[in-house]
């Protein structure tokens, strides 16, 4: 489908825990009548229960609380937070729970990979920061580095949309919990600004797509600068045909990754592309100040997109995802202060002459972690077949 972008709308840019928390908790404490919560981690630490309590009190003074958790994400959940969300009268389930060992299968990696809360369907949160401490990580990688957006305005009205029928579709699957819904009245929603932006998710019915074409879109029509920074970067083939056709014809592109990372096979996966980017003339960065988790990009210094969504196989065949989507000068030049700052104060540039001097086992290794990354899809059933019939389907377009 392609992205409907609203007018009329308010965001706020929200740079990693230090500022989005503080935001999500006033806003939860503000809360009169609903709370819709998605997220994939909901950890047992500090900040994990400070939003547990913010809920908690919301609950008792009669807001309706809906909790929708990742069952392998949020695999501590039923034991650090259930007991005590029930006592409350905090609504939550569980998206796919997991009751036995995980195994390769298509099912077992569709994750419910959205971070989404809204809030009296007046404020809203999008973007890839779990519930989760910033310091919630080994030492060396703290604090982590991410990104969300604060929405106010009629896009609104899309965001709680989707949560309402994330809520419906896994409380009918979970038949000893099905919590039903108040009557679905849209929302009365008011102009809060005056930017442009559309919410896009994906899944696996009529959204498969709509993050990636989202993307695509963006970079075919890119005519000066693309700015990525992606926690997870292994892209298929309309992406990376799009990304070379931008370069080809003289878009400056830089990409920031992962400098540190809690999943060495896809980072090193991800290397083995490098060579060939750093031929066409995209410039790659690699972020190793702390732990980068962010999904962002900023295109031509107006179109942005902030949100859960990787740029792999995983993120864009298989979890269900959100991102928020503008067109706006300011908020996008704020993003690319942002990551521009980021780069130039936290991260590396990877040069030829630094693949070059790579022993020959170092590239093998990440050639055979490319492999075996690609052969995963492949097993769960989204290989070469879905891979390149999604690329019959959707065209790249020349020039």
């Amino acid at each position: 489908m392609i992205a409907e972008f609203l007018p009329g709308n308010r965001l706020t840019l929200l740079n990693s825990g230090n500022e989005y928390f503080p935001a999500l908790l006033a806003a939860l404490e503000s809360a009169r009548h609903e709370i819709f919560l998605e997220s994939y981690i909901f950890a047992d630490d500090a900040i994990g229960h400070e939003v547990a309590n913010a809920l908690c009190r919301a609950a008792q003074r009669g807001v309706e609380v809906n909790v929708t958790v990742d069952g392998f994400g949020a695999r501590n959940f039923a034991a650090d937070f259930l007991p005590r969300f029930a006592d409350a009268g905090v609504r939550a389930l569980f998206y796919r729970r997991e009751l036995s060992t995980f195994r390769l299968k298509r099912h077992r990696l569709r994750r419910l990979h959205r971070k989404l809360v809204v809030v009296d369907a007046k404020v809203a949160f999008v973007g890839g920061i779990n519930i989760v401490d910033d310091n919630n990580a080994p030492e060396h990688m703290r604090p982590r580095f991410d990104y969300a957006v604060q929405i106010e305005g009629p896009v609104l009205q899309q965001v709680h949309r989707a949560v309402r029928r994330m809520w419906e579709i896994v409380s009918w699957a979970n038949f000893r919990r099905r919590f039903r819904l108040h009557a679905d009245a849209a929302p009365c929603i008011e102009i809060a600004g005056s930017q442009h932006a559309a919410f896009l998710i994906r899944d696996n019915i009529r959204h498969r797509n709509d993050i990636l074409n989202a993307y695509i879109d963006a970079i075919d029509a890119a005519e000066s600068e693309i700015l990525i920074a992606n926690a997870y970067f292994l892209p298929g083939v309309r992406f990376g045909r799009a990304l070379y056709a931008a370069a080809k014809r003289g878009v400056r592109i830089s990409i920031l990754l992962q400098g540190k990372t809690d999943h060495p096979l896809l980072r090193y996966a991800t290397q083995a592309l490098y060579h060939t980017a750093l031929k066409t003339g995209i410039r790659i960065f690699e972020y190793e100040r702390s732990f980068m988790h962010a999904k962002v990009a900023v295109i031509d210094g107006e179109w942005a997109t902030v949100g859960s969504s990787n740029i792999d196989p995983f993120s864009l065949l298989l979890a269900k995802e959100a991102n928020v989507v503008a067109k706006d000068r300011r908020f996008a030049g704020e993003l690319r202060a942002s990551l521009k700052e980021a780069i130039a104060n936290g991260a590396r540039e990877m040069l030829p002459d630094d693949l070059s001097r790579q022993p020959w086992h170092s590239r093998l290794l990440r050639w055979l972690s490319y492999g075996v990354v690609r052969a995963m899809v492949g097993i769960a059933g989204y290989g070469h077949r879905h891979w390149h019939a999604e690329e019959q389907t959707h065209p790249v377009r020349k020039g």
